[in-house]
């Protein structure tokens, strides 16, 4: 459907979810933002009403407090919403919170959803997680509501998090020569504005990668060594800094289904898409890290 940036009228706010932010990259924060900043109005739909919820106020988007899996608080959410971002973090839940989106979405006549996914996300993929995140993608198809499905690699964040302040990257990866694909938040986040913004149709699966690189050189971009852990001690480390089975079940299949990769697979490229959408190539994990290869480590 070749229709204009719905976004340019002002009778059609954007709903973004996940507006709040959050420690699994925050992509609806920056989404609302970005939005708000291009003068386009923006719903922004929160979990809680709080500090971050008042910034958002303060920059000018509408402010809707309540819980995705809760229908009476969507569906009045996405009334007079032509076009929507959603996003869920790694936790219970996420299933609920896609069927009433999109069942709500259809209702409403919501004309195209940009939904956040995984990079593998497909019925035999190696994690519960990423198995889910396809069901939720049949969900919002059948609904009819224009999905867009990002299918996002692993965040910065993830590695960040993992170093936390222990100074190594402990993670159950085997070698330091197994391959992870990588992707910047903002990049996810960019690509998602730019989807909402963009005139015309768009392919219903997008595949987004930012950079191809080993664990190895990973923490080199962090300057902390690589330290290869068991699967079931990673674990116990994680649900003390995540404390969620689902975000640690997730993270454990993840980091060992890399493992047993190793070298690599085909979806393990750096994505056109990116550079498709914010005119700009990908943003690396040494632009994260702000660490330079010639940094001195001390």
């Amino acid at each position: 459907m070749n229709d204009p940036i719905l976004g340019s009228s002002p009778g059609h706010p954007i709903l973004v979810t996940g507006a709040g932010g959050g420690s699994q990259g925050a992509t609806g924060r920056m989404v609302s933002e970005s939005l708000v900043r291009a003068g386009l109005p923006v719903r922004a739909f929160v979990h809680r009403d709080d500090a971050r919820t008042a910034e958002l106020k303060d920059l000018g988007a509408e402010i809707v407090v309540g819980d995705l899996r809760e229908v009476t608080a969507v569906r009045p959410a996405v009334q007079g919403v032509r076009r929507a971002y959603f996003t869920y973090p790694v936790t219970a839940g996420m299933l609920d919170a896609a069927a009433v989106f999109a069942t709500s979405a259809h209702e409403a006549g919501v004309q195209r959803v940009v939904a956040v996914s995984q990079l593998g996300s497909d019925p035999n993929a190696g994690t519960p997680h990423m198995r889910r995140h396809w069901v939720a993608e049949q969900v919002l198809d059948r609904a009819e509501v224009g999905a867009v499905h990002l299918r996002a690699a692993v965040f910065f964040d993830n590695l960040r998090v993992a170093i936390g302040d222990r100074g190594e990257l402990a993670l159950p990866l085997g070698s330091p020569e197994t391959v992870l694909p990588l992707i910047a938040a903002a990049d996810v986040a960019a690509v998602g504005a730019g989807v909402l913004r963009a005139e015309g149709p768009v392919d219903p699966v997008l595949w987004l990668a930012g950079e191809i690189m080993t664990v190895g050189q990973a923490a080199d971009a962090f300057g902390v060594p690589y330290v290869p852990v068991d699967p079931d001690d990673y674990a116990r480390t994680a649900m003390s800094i995540y404390r969620d089975e689902v975000t640690v079940e997730h993270l454990t299949h993840l980091w060992t289904m890399f493992a047993a990769i190793g070298s690599g697979h085909e979806l393990f490229r750096v994505t056109e898409t990116i550079e498709q959408f914010t005119g700009r190539p990908p943003l690396t994990l040494r632009d994260y890290t702000g660490i330079r290869p010639d940094a001195d480590p001390r």
